[in-house]
């Protein structure tokens, strides 16, 4: 099996990217919405990294939108997507839009027809090898509960009834991760088929809307999910984007477990430590004595988070556990990660410092649903 069939997502390929968004407006809002839309152009054309964009209207519906944008690459546009920039720029459309839905992709090829470019020149930001998927769609939500209300967050978070699995005749939820660190809460979710469609029926299931609500006297960030703005702006923020998924290529083993590690990284250095630990599994796949078989890395801000299911203990390999093999790779670690606010500083150079690190980024399961169990 070829690396690229082994990754299955990554924002770290280096190739360009695509981005569309799908709009259903509200009848008689499309003046006001060209005024909104000149307002997120005008800003977005000075982002780093972006190229261009359009918009178009369908010729079939003319409530039906359509926004394409080019940019360098993903890590600078899931940047200025998750920036309160970026919330306060969207907001003046929210009152024009009845649905909207983004889609995401790497470019693989293109065709300039006028005339032939110079060698080379045509490949140049696109995707060097094409990713072989799973059919699984990942995301992950991240948010934080007022300190002291933790025990109380974790046991509503842990009672809840799971919502039936398959969504759709396309759609299955496949499996639900939750997990704390401190007051910190990060929810994974593992969709078969429309990740979108996925996340509404589970919003719509009485026994989920029931926790949401038991949970809002708890959060660090006042919400109302009566209230659609106050319910998009809490989910916008939450939002963990999944930026990289390795699996080994073998037979999956038995006994695997699953855990989250939590990385906060120095002050603008979170997408460097996303592709360092991207890169760090990237090459473990490869590895038929490493312990880690599978490894998502989710990142937002200096917020990373990354997701592995692992055989035996953690602590039985503290350095493929936290993503480190390899000459010089804990102290590139070290240069990254905000040992700080983890509560482990200095140098990672003996295993009681790698191992109290293991400790202290290993975060609390709270529950870990697949579909099988629900």
């Amino acid at each position: 099996m070829t690396m690229s069939g082994r990754i299955s997502q990554s924002a770290f390929d280096g190739s360009r990217l695509r981005v569309i968004l799908l709009l259903d407006l509200y009848e008689g809002a499309q003046e006001q919405f060209l005024e909104a839309y000149e307002h997120m152009r005008n800003a977005v054309a000075s982002v780093p990294g972006h190229i261009s964009d359009q918009l178009c209207q369908s010729i079939e519906n003319p409530s039906q939108w359509l926004i394409t944008s080019e940019w360098e690459s993903a890590p600078p546009f899931l940047a200025w997507v998750n920036s309160e920039e970026h919330v306060e720029t969207v907001r003046p459309m929210h009152s024009c839009v009845r649905d909207t839905r983004s889609m995401r992709y790497s470019v693989v090829r293109e065709t300039f027809p006028e005339q032939p470019l110079p060698p080379g020149a045509a490949a140049s930001g696109l995707q060097s090898e094409v990713r072989v998927g799973d059919g699984v769609a990942r995301h992950a939500l991240t948010f934080t509960v007022k300190p002291g209300s933790e025990s109380k967050v974790a046991e509503l978070l842990a009672g809840y009834d799971s919502p039936k699995a398959q969504v759709d005749d396309t759609t299955r939820l496949r499996r639900t991760s939750l997990f704390m660190h401190g007051n910190r809460v990060v929810r994974a979710v593992e969709v078969e088929g429309d990740l979108l469609a996925a996340l509404r029926h589970v919003a719509r299931q009485p026994g989920v809307r029931a926790v949401e609500e038991a949970l809002n006297p708890y959060l660090e960030q006042d919400r109302d999910l009566a209230d659609p703005e106050s319910a998009r702006l809490f989910f916008t923020r939450a939002a963990l984007p999944a930026v990289h998924h390795v699996t080994a290529g073998r037979p999956e083993p038995r006994g695997l477990r699953r855990h989250a590690l939590y990385y906060p990284a120095v002050q603008g250095r979170g997408t460097d430590l996303a592709r360092f630990l991207a890169h760090q599994d990237e090459a473990a796949a490869g590895d038929p004595d490493s312990p880690v078989h599978a490894s998502t890395v989710f990142q937002r801000d200096d917020i990373v988070v990354r997701l592995v299911d692992v055989t035996g203990d953690l602590d039985l390999d503290p350095l493929a556990a936290l993503g480190i093999k390899g000459p010089g790779k804990a102290a590139e670690l070290r240069r990254l990660l905000d040992g700080a606010a983890i509560g482990v500083e200095g140098d990672l150079d003996s295993e009681r410092t790698l191992n109290r690190l293991l400790s202290h980024a290993d975060m609390l399961p709270v529950t870990d649903r697949s579909a099988a169990a629900s």
